[in-house]
Formats: C-alpha cells, structure tokens, sequence
C-alpha cells in the first residue's frame, strides 16, 4: 500500500524527528509512505495522504483525485478558522468564547479583548489588547488578515489539549503561560498530564462526531471554577507536549489507525 505524508517546507523542517517516525511505523504496517512538500503531488498510485498542511483546497484537491485523506478537508476548513469554530460550538451546543469578524475598534465595549488572526496557529498571532490603541496596532500589523475578537476571559494562563484519534482520547495535558497570557507549549509554557471529566469526554465525543476527524487536538480554557470552555481545533496539531506526558508513540498510533482504516 501506497501512501504520501504532505507537510509544507517550512512546517516539515520544524518536524523531521515526527516524519522520520512516521516513517518508520509505516513500514512496520507494510505500507510504503512518502513524504511531499509544497506543490510536490502524489503519484496516481497512492490511496492516501497524511494531510498536515493548512490549506483545505489543497486536501479537497487530493479528495478530487480519489485520495483518502487524514483529515478530510472539511475539518481542515473548520479547524483553521477561528469563526468556523466557534459557529461549530454554538451549533453542538457546546461552551466556547464569543467570536465576532472585527472590522473597526469601535465595534468593542468592553475592555480588554483578545485580537488573533483568523487562521493563526501556534499562539504567534493572539494578541492581548487593554485599549483601542492596541487594536488599531494589531489591525495594522495584519492589514491583509481577517482578524477576529473576543472577550478576555481570566484562566491564569491555563488551558487544556486533548488529543484525540477516530473517536479514542489518545491523552490530555494541562498547558500553563509563563509571564504570558498564552499557555502553549512551544511558546514557553508549563504542561502536566490531565485526565478529562466526563463533562469534558462528552463534549470531546460532540465535535468528533460532527467533524468525522482522523487526528486533531481539541484546546479549551479552564475556568476558575475548573469548567472547560472550547477555544480552539488544531489540525494538523502538534504532539510535542504529549509526547512529553506519555509514555506512548503517536505516530505508532496514527500509523496503525491508518493502516486498519484502509482495510475497512
């Protein structure tokens, strides 16, 4: 079996001991995986694609040429827009953060707000902003993005990630900021384990059946009373503060989910 893992250039630089895993545990389930970057295109051999790119055209693209992918570019497209999201939470009726398209400051009431892009990732473009001026600046700063705005909600820089393939919570962790309002882990950030609630299962299970996911990381806010608030769907999400929990291999994982999806 034939299949291609796509990453952008840049991204599969930033993950080559990931690739190289991923790599090694397909070949372990007989499958012969490559990797493609940028506008490389897979062979008219291949079955699938590991799609871990941002762009939903391109994985619709694969989709067009009979391609199973991972995700499916439906969640590609949801997960990697912020209003997506949160029209995907107000749907399921599950707890998130109010999210508006922002167009002018005058539009905000209330003092202080959370500006990001749109399509942002990472934490590199959420930005904490306690007056007028600093959202002008941030407009100014992405005059050619669609930017979205929320209300600042206090969780002493504490956030959650569940993990999750197919329908499985792979694992959770607890990610903490350091002198920042933002808690992510390559930015710095504190992580431990977490185990998720049952309130917390049962919303994960909502947005997995909806989405019909492969592999994504679902982010939450944690209240001060403890309650979880959805933030955010990474796709593709990275595992480094999962692997830095757990004692189990993602890309084994992945690999084998794959492996027993195509012999379906």
């Amino acid at each position: 079996m034939k299949g291609y893992l796509y990453y952008e250039r840049e991204d599969a630089q930033r993950n080559e001991k990931f690739i190289d895993e991923l790599l090694v545990e397909a070949k372990k389930c007989r499958i012969d995986l490559q990797l493609i970057v940028d506008d490389e295109r897979p062979d008219e051999d291949a079955r699938f694609v590991i799609f871990r790119g941002r762009d939903y055209r391109l994985a619709q693209k694969f989709e067009a040429d009979g391609l199973r992918v991972f995700n499916r570019s439906e969640v590609s497209r949801i997960a990697n827009n912020k209003l997506g999201t949160f029209e995907l939470a107000i749907m399921l009726g599950i707890p998130t953060i109010e999210t508006h398209k922002l167009y002018t400051p005058k539009q905000i009431e209330k003092y202080p707000v959370v500006v990001k892009t749109a399509d942002g990732y990472g934490g590199q473009e959420v930005h904490l902003c306690k007056e007028e001026i600093d959202v002008v600046k941030v407009q100014e700063k992405y005059a050619d993005r669609l930017l979205v705005v929320q209300p600042y909600i206090e969780t002493n820089a504490t956030d959650v990630r569940i993990f999750v393939l197919g329908e499985e919570i792979l694992g959770a962790v607890k990610r903490s900021g350091v002198d920042s309002f933002k808690s992510n882990y390559t930015l710095g950030g504190k992580v431990e384990k977490y185990k998720p609630s049952k309130r917390d299962q049962l919303m994960v299970e909502k947005i997995t059946s909806a989405l019909h996911s492969d592999y994504i990381g679902i982010d939450f806010l944690v209240l001060p009373n403890g309650q979880l608030v959805l933030n955010e769907i990474e796709d593709p999400v990275g595992a480094r503060s999962l692997y830095g929990t757990h004692d189990f291999s993602v890309a084994e994982k992945l690999m084998a989910y794959i492996a027993d999806s195509l012999t379906k």
